[in-house]
């Protein structure tokens, strides 16, 4: 009866050792699903900061994008309005005293022109006397003049102008060599 018994005892123990095995291969699938689980997670996580940053630097460079427009909207009207511009200064320039009122209502209007103008960002070339800049300045004529140094502007033919910090027409320029 012994034997029995200890037959029916080793029996139990190898059955509980069995389960036990079980339990521990489905612990062990478990967290394999666990840490595969944990890895797709963490490339989730990945993808979304990345997406984030994407939809960020996507935002900036449209407000970017958004504020250099707007900042030079009225480029081209600008531009138009020089030529009208240059011939009042002509005008203006001309020592003729039978047209005193019509030369007064044209520098009037100039002036009011040049003050519309600068408030919007527009501002002429400083140029005369000025060392010569090819992003500002458009050399026309040469001259050699005595008494002063090379690549100085003589002399304005035709103003330039700049609209905030971007040169909306060059000055036509005399420059010393």
């Amino acid at each position: 009866m012994k034997n029995e018994n200890e037959d029916l005892e080793v029996e139990s123990i190898i059955e509980e050792v069995e389960e036990v095995v079980e339990e521990i291969d489905e612990l062990s699938s478990l967290q394999n699903q666990v840490d595969e689980l944990q890895s797709a997670l963490e490339n989730e996580q990945a993808n979304f900061l990345k997406a984030h940053a994407d939809l960020e630097n996507t935002k900036r460079r449209i407000t970017n994008d958004f504020n250099q427009r707007d900042k030079y909207k009225n480029q081209s009207f600008m531009l138009a309005l020089l030529p009208a511009i240059d011939n009042m200064e002509k005008v203006l320039s001309e020592d003729s005293d039978n047209t005193s009122s019509l030369k007064e209502a044209i520098d009037m209007i100039y002036r009011q022109l040049m003050n519309s103008l600068e408030s919007e960002g527009v501002v002429e070339i400083a140029a005369l006397n000025e060392k010569f800049d090819p992003n500002i300045h458009h050399a026309v004529m040469v001259e050699v003049v005595e008494g002063v140094e090379a690549d100085i502007v003589l002399e304005v033919l035709q103003k330039g102008y700049m609209i905030k910090d971007r040169v909306l027409r060059p000055s036509m320029v005399k420059v010393s060599q």
